[in-house]
């Protein structure tokens, strides 16, 4: 037993923390409770980019939240920016110099959401000076919260998390998503798909890129990528599964950092294999 299973794990009332587990506890259960009531469908970047006023309501309920407690801190959240990469990038630029950053997706996991599929969270993730020091993602439908502080390990449900033992390919269970957008960017993913599946156990598709992050992180998945993600998609999830032992990077194998889209989440033991195979399949040889 490491020293990590025998401290209990305590949030004080008036940390970072603890704000962003109130904020996303608080949005899931609204959430949740809006299941099945959806009036009004929007879609942003095309017909699978869907947007509803669930998604809006819940990020202001969280802006509201973290400002009543730190009115001077940033906030970047997936509804608050208009569609598309160059937006998103652009939004991420200017935020990214503030000293405290909060990023949000309100409802990551829409299309979910809007089919009442119960595979959708709340991803909330605290910058300090360009590095991830909080993160939290908050399934509502299955009530888990999963939490990592930079430095101080992830929990859900309080108990520490670990990623997975898988050292082999041929023994990993591997999660994607498929982009919104069709000329580029899913043909890239469906070869890298097609290259990975004959390599590995199986792959899923859960539709929610941080709450796929998060079972990397808690060991249920051995790894995960995704091609055309925000900051907001998997800023939180970064850390938790850094502090589970995992590694991040994008697809050439750099270290994450806030402006990574293209994203590759392992239990490091697998990881430059999973490298290997999509390079080969993005090349095409």
């Amino acid at each position: 037993m490491n020293e990590k299973d025998k401290v209990p794990y305590v949030v004080s009332s008036k940390s970072y923390t603890a704000v962003a587990i109130n904020c996303a506890a608080k949005a899931g259960e609204w959430i949740k409770s809006r299941l099945g009531t959806v009036a009004q469908l929007s879609t942003k970047t095309s017909a699978q980019d869907l947007v509803t006023e669930v998604d809006k309501g819940a990020e202001q309920m969280i802006r509201k939240l973290i400002l009543t407690h730190f009115p001077d801190h940033a906030i970047l959240g997936e509804e608050g920016v208009e569609p598309g990469p160059e937006a998103s990038a652009q939004a991420l630029e200017a935020a990214r110099q503030e000293e405290y950053l909060w990023i949000i997706d309100p409802v990551d996991g829409t299309t979910n959401f809007v089919h009442g599929f119960p595979f959708f969270s709340v991803s909330i993730a605290l910058v300090h000076r360009g590095e991830v020091i909080v993160g939290v993602i908050y399934d509502p439908s299955r009530d888990e919260l999963f939490v990592a502080e930079k430095g101080k390990g992830a929990y859900v449900h309080g108990n520490p998390t670990e990623v997975s033992k898988e050292e082999k390919l041929s023994s990993s269970l591997i999660a994607t998503g498929f982009p919104v957008e069709t000329s580029t960017l899913l043909p890239q993913n469906m070869a890298a798909l097609q290259a990975l599946v004959p390599k590995v156990r199986n792959v899923r598709a859960g539709g929610s890129a941080a709450l796929h992050m998060a079972y990397v992180a808690a060991g249920r998945l051995s790894g995960f990528w995704e091609v055309g993600l925000n900051a907001w998609d998997i800023a939180a999830g970064s850390l938790l599964i850094q502090e589970s032992g995992g590694t991040v990077t994008d697809l050439n194998g750099r270290p994450y950092e806030l402006s990574v889209r293209n994203v590759v989440a392992t239990n490091g033991r697998i990881h430059n294999a999973i490298l290997d195979v999509l390079k080969e399949a993005s090349t095409g040889s």
